[in-house]
């Protein structure tokens, strides 16, 4: 036999062995197949990558886990939760009101939760909630994003490579090459995003902010060419961009500076304040009035907080309440 169907028939033995219930102990099995106790780790690490494809595949989650009591290996198989109805159906809504993709896309997307969370009788009972909303579902006004350009995205983040990106600006127009580290994906306002450092020291002095250390926003759908430069950079991960952190405090993906506001509320809901300004909170309250403290990142709260009209005042910082009054003239005065 040759070394390659020695070795396959090594892993094949011991999946068997696993599927039979045995526990597999590195040491005596590397003696008994007489090889070396990493050539065993391998072998291992090999039938968990497979029984990682076929859980994405059957959807049956199979593990090879190390039992320390018994100093060895065994399979385990678990039990899969399932979606119950209504989180399927929460799932639905929340993919037509997002608006991120065309409706082909989006019809195509609920036909594969469908099929694989719930039976044909409950598939047709949450089709007949949808199909109202998904018949007059308008494409978006913006190109939509391709998913496999999503994940590509995604991988190049994970494996931090230096992008050289053609980006259109909103206010010009006008396309422009950059040279970016990208250290973040995210959604929000039917737009993806992508986070990014510039590495040009010359650009990111025209800025508003010269040399500004945080990253710059780039919505993806306004990206015409993405390409690897066949760089890497390297970022601590206690240093890495943390998307969570930054979603609660950024309104609108605005970029800006970060910085505690603070405003009173006259409106009915204060509830919905602090779900808008996830790291808000009330410190003090009377009849009529909430004062409220925020921690928010960037511009975009000024967005909202004009949409707000006479229910919002803002009392801090002072530059904030001073670019709200002058908003709020130049608005008065288009009457």
């Amino acid at each position: 036999m040759t070394a390659d169907t020695l070795k396959t028939t090594r892993v094949l033995e011991l999946y068997q062995d696993f599927l039979s219930g045995k526990l597999i102990n590195k040491q005596q099995a590397a003696e008994q197949y007489y090889v070396n106790v990493r050539s065993i780790q391998r072998d291992i690490d090999s039938i968990r990558d497979f029984l990682s494809e076929q859980c994405a595949k059957e959807g049956i989650v199979r593990k090879i886990e190390y039992d320390k009591k018994e100093n060895g290996y065994r399979l385990v198989t678990q039990e899969i939760e399932q979606l119950s109805k209504g989180e399927v159906l929460a799932l639905c809504k929340i993919l037509l009101e997002s608006r991120a993709f065309t409706k082909e896309q989006v019809e195509k997307q609920l036909q594969i939760i469908l099929n694989l969370c719930v039976s044909q009788k409950e598939k047709s009972d949450i089709e007949w909630f949808i199909s109202n909303e998904l018949f007059h579902y308008h494409d978006p006004a913006h190109a939509t994003v391709d998913p496999d350009n999503l994940w590509m995205v995604a991988q190049f983040i994970r494996n931090q490579s230096v992008l050289e990106i053609e980006y259109q600006k909103l206010k010009d127009r006008q396309i422009v090459k950059r040279m970016v580290e990208p250290v973040g994906l995210m959604f929000s306002e039917y737009y993806f995003y992508l986070m990014a450092v510039i590495t040009d020291h010359s650009t990111r002095e025209a800025f508003h902010k010269k040399n500004d250390p945080y990253p710059t926003i780039y919505r993806l759908d306004r990206i015409h060419s993405i390409k690897e430069t066949g760089e890497k950079f390297s970022v601590p991960y206690k240093d890495r961009f943390k998307e969570g952190e930054y979603k609660n405090r950024t309104q609108f993906m605005f970029g800006g500076e970060p910085q505690k506001i603070s405003f009173n509320y006259y409106g009915p809901s204060v509830e919905a304040v602090l779900d808008k300004f996830p790291m808000a909170k009330v410190v003090d309250e009377k009849e009529g009035v909430c004062s409220i403290e925020a921690e928010v990142f960037g511009t975009g709260v000024k967005m909202w907080l004009l949409s707000q009209g006479s229910k919002v005042k803002v009392t801090a910082p002072e530059i904030l309440v001073q670019e709200m009054k002058q908003e709020i003239e130049r608005m008065n005065g288009q009457y």
